[in-house]
């Protein structure tokens, strides 16, 4: 196995601008950029994630960054216990394949376990093929299909 050239850590005050760059990743095909996208809210929700302990804002770093992880702790199922939900996992175009989402997925699982969730769910979009793969490789407890509507 390749030598880890790379450090996940949570991000850190002053980087919120580089983070929300990292967004353009999942914009890209066969993303599209969220209808209503609006960069201000974006930055003060980056920033609310930063800040909050209910969530976690992690970076793969190789003196630049070229991976982002937020999850958050967000609902108490009765039926499975404190979720943890990983809302954006993204790694550089040219640096995929190299571990960074595996250890940005590790260090969210470890995020969560720390602070009391008993599981981590996130979902994907259809239409990324080499995500779902790439999730399927992660050995999940259970799939699941997810609905949204936009309100």
């Amino acid at each position: 196995m390749a030598e880890r050239t790379f450090d996940i850590r949570e991000a850190r005050a002053g980087e919120q601008d580089a983070v929300l760059a990292l967004y353009e990743w999942l914009f890209a095909p066969p993303g599209v950029r969220p209808p209503g996208w609006d960069p201000g809210r974006a930055r003060r929700a980056l920033r609310g994630a930063m800040e909050s302990p209910r969530a976690a804002v992690l970076v793969a770093d190789d003196g630049e960054l070229v991976g982002l992880c937020t999850a958050y702790l967000d609902l108490d199922s009765v039926r499975f216990g404190p979720r943890c939900w990983v809302e954006d996992l993204a790694v550089a175009p040219a640096r995929r394949s190299r571990g960074i989402g595996s250890a940005l997925l590790s260090a969210a699982r470890d995020w969560a376990r720390a602070r009391g969730a008993t599981h981590l769910e996130l979902d994907t979009g259809q239409a990324r093929l080499d995500a779902q793969r790439f999730y399927e490789r992660e050995t999940p407890s259970w799939r699941s299909i997810g609905y949204a509507w936009t309100l």
